[in-house]
């Protein structure tokens, strides 16, 4: 455990309780702490998670940008993205976790390959879906939540670990208060 990790971890509980919230002002967290948790996943050799972060720094910037276009008073409407669109995002996001992990485990020294690429595969289409605000996207902050939880207590990361237990509970808030906002909008 590092102060960067601390300080990261801390930044992204704001961030996480502010994207739930629906407000613009995650974004500024968000760039933070991926910013110091791309030097943390390096140092622990979860480089699929490292190189995650770079992915997530451009995300953050372009949902900033996105977000303030359809801000309405403090928050952002949401909405569901359907049967199709998830039957190809999930498509998709296991095409890419595989072909991924593959080459993480044939050309790196990657400490868990197979499942630390599961997290960022998941994390990318997570990410994605929030950023273009689909109510989905909580579903695949869950099962993130859930392997990325026991990756990085494995890789002697208990203060993301804990993290990653709270983000766990964020999800499912996030999941229930967006649900029932798309629902208003219907």
């Amino acid at each position: 455990m590092s102060a960067i990790e601390i300080i990261a971890a801390l930044l992204g509980l704001a961030n996480v309780a502010l994207v739930v919230r629906r407000s613009v002002w995650n974004y500024p967290f968000g760039i933070a702490m991926v910013s110091l948790y791309a030097v943390v996943f390096y140092e622990a050799q979860l480089y699929s998670d490292a190189l995650l972060q770079i992915f997530f720094l451009v995300l953050n910037v372009y949902g900033w940008v996105s977000w303030r276009r359809v801000q309405q008073r403090d928050t952002v409407p949401v909405r569901w993205m359907g049967l199709r669109g998830n039957a190809v995002v999930i498509a998709v996001t296991a095409v890419l976790w595989f072909l991924w992990s593959s080459v993480m485990h044939r050309f790196t020294d990657a400490a868990a390959p197979y499942v630390d690429g599961a997290v960022a595969c998941l994390s990318v289409a997570g990410q994605i879906l929030m950023v273009r605000r689909f109510v989905e996207n909580w579903i695949y902050w869950i099962v993130v939540n859930m392997l990325a939880i026991g990756l990085f207590w494995w890789r002697d990361l208990p203060v993301t670990s804990a993290l990653y237990t709270v983000f766990l509970g964020l999800a499912f808030a996030g999941l229930f208060q967006w649900r029932r906002a798309a629902a208003v909008a219907a």
